[in-house]
């Protein structure tokens, strides 16, 4: 049996001239991060967290900065960002749709939710629109089970929400607008509930 390496060794990126862990990103988590944790690996994930949410994703030179940052390896910073499905290693849309696969959520209609969105959006889940608007993924657990099927829009969780609310909610991104957060118990009585 050959072993055949991967090319992640030689594997190149392109960089950009500002860093992605900017000194004011710095500076807030050295005052606000930092000190609520014994060791600076133990902010791995705050840190993590606080780059994204400033960038949208985390691109290969931010796991660099980022790891320098706490004294990390690399590796070790990318292996932890690669294990968490909430880290986003390839950049997202501007809106984020996460639909709860649970076994209470798939129970409840999920799958009508996703197969909704897919339709509405024209892209598999894993995938952003090519207008890079909307990306689609699958959460393992939005701890929402009593109020199931769940979904993220952005940072907002709708509960008890079918697939004719998910789509209202896309048409209402796609106008510009906030969506509104709420529970669509009609529309789960409309078909978007368990058959």
């Amino acid at each position: 049996m050959s072993w055949t390496p991967k090319p992640s060794a030689t594997e190149t990126f392109s960089r950009r001239s500002e860093p992605y862990l900017t000194q004011s990103l710095r500076a807030r988590l050295e005052r606000a991060t930092l000190p609520r944790y014994a060791t600076k690996r133990a902010a791995l994930l705050p840190t993590l967290h606080a780059v994204q949410e400033e960038h949208g994703w985390l691109p290969p030179q931010a796991i660099e900065e980022i790891a320098a940052f706490l004294d990390l390896s690399p590796a070790e910073t990318l292996d932890t960002a690669s294990f968490y499905e909430e880290y986003h290693l390839k950049p997202r849309g501007e809106h984020v749709i996460g639909v709860c696969r649970s076994v209470a959520c798939e129970f409840c209609g999920s799958p009508a939710v996703t197969d909704a969105c897919r339709e509405a959006l024209g892209v598999e889940v894993g995938e952003t629109t090519p207008d890079g608007k909307f990306t689609l993924l699958e959460l393992e657990c939005l701890g929402s089970c009593g109020s199931a099927p769940a979904a993220l829009f952005d940072h907002d969780l709708h509960e008890t929400v079918g697939p004719e609310r998910l789509r209202a909610i896309i048409e209402e991104a796609r106008a510009g607008k906030r969506p509104v957060v709420e529970s669509s118990t009609s529309d789960l009585a409309a078909g978007g509930g368990a058959h």
